[in-house]
């Protein structure tokens, strides 16, 4: 079969705590997404997030799954896909849109069929995407890296200076509930999102990438009070649920692409734990 899933149920703090390093990984992180010729989703309980990748060795078709009983994918729901490998396309009910290396696309509910391309078999595309809920039709609509809206954050001194592109956001587009975007860290910099945060209306979910051949980024997750760590590698990712922070510190600089959804679209809100107040 060229499309698999499977699925990663809530897991409570007070659970959470109790969790050695083995349960942690096999809980949160996801490692395997991006796989030669298929589609690979991970259908998560947390506001119905789903992740996934397609890799186009071959055309590539966007098949509905199990868990949604519906007749196509996107019956009721949206996707958001940002191109982390070799130029593409994805093709949408007919009409093409060439998505190259960190170009964005979001595609509405309702829509059919949705096909992925590589321009380029020996060095293809690699779509990583995620899906939430709709409940209302929006524009198909492809967003670049140069037009994505653009805050420049932290400094070299705290060794956090970093920029985030905000790519499938309101203003650029208009969404459900999903929300993407990347964030680059600048060559010396390895720090992201300090002072750490937790926002109960919304989960999140962390892909890692840019990140060299024999470093590694640590994912620090928890509650503010009782955190966690999970290593991290080159195009894995990690759930980040609702109560948790989301933080990571590399070896070297490295980019992230972060998705989120759930109780509403604002991108700042946002429980801010004191670095201090961190355990």
């Amino acid at each position: 079969m060229s499309t698999t899933f499977e699925t990663r149920y809530a897991s409570s703090p007070k659970a959470v705590k109790q969790y050695d390093t083995i349960q942690l990984r096999d809980e949160f992180l996801i490692d395997d997404l991006l796989q030669n010729g298929k589609i690979k989703w991970v259908y998560t309980h947390y506001d119905r997030y789903m992740a996934g990748g397609a890799m186009p060795t071959s055309d590539l078709k966007l098949e509905t799954i199990d868990p949604l009983k519906a007749e196509h994918f996107l019956e009721r729901r949206e996707l958001g896909i940002i191109n982390v490998g070799g130029d593409g396309s994805i093709v949408v009910d007919g009409e093409t849109f060439k998505i190259n290396h960190k170009d964005a696309l979001y595609i509405g509910m309702g829509a059919k069929e949705v096909g992925f391309k590589s321009d380029d078999t020996s060095n293809p595309a690699k779509f990583y995407m995620n899906s939430a809920p709709a409940h209302k039709a929006y524009p198909t609509k492809k967003t670049s890296l140069a037009e994505a809206n653009k805050i420049e954050l932290g400094s070299l001194e705290t060794a956090n200076h970093r920029t985030v592109s905000q790519m499938i956001i309101g203003g650029i587009v208009t969404t459900c509930q999903l929300q993407m975007g990347m964030t680059e860290l600048k060559t010396g910099s390895v720090w992201n999102t300090m002072p750490a945060h937790v926002h109960d209306r919304r989960m999140e979910i962390y892909f890692y990438l840019d990140v060299p051949v024999n470093q590694a980024v640590c994912h620090f997750m928890g509650q503010p009070q009782e955190t966690r760590h999970i290593w991290m590698h080159n195009h894995q990712a990690v759930i980040s649920p609702p109560w948790s922070i989301h933080s990571g510190s590399g070896t070297s600089n490295y980019t992230f692409i972060w998705g989120m959804a759930g109780e509403n679209l604002d991108y700042n809100d946002m429980d801010v734990a004191k670095i201090t107040d961190l355990r």
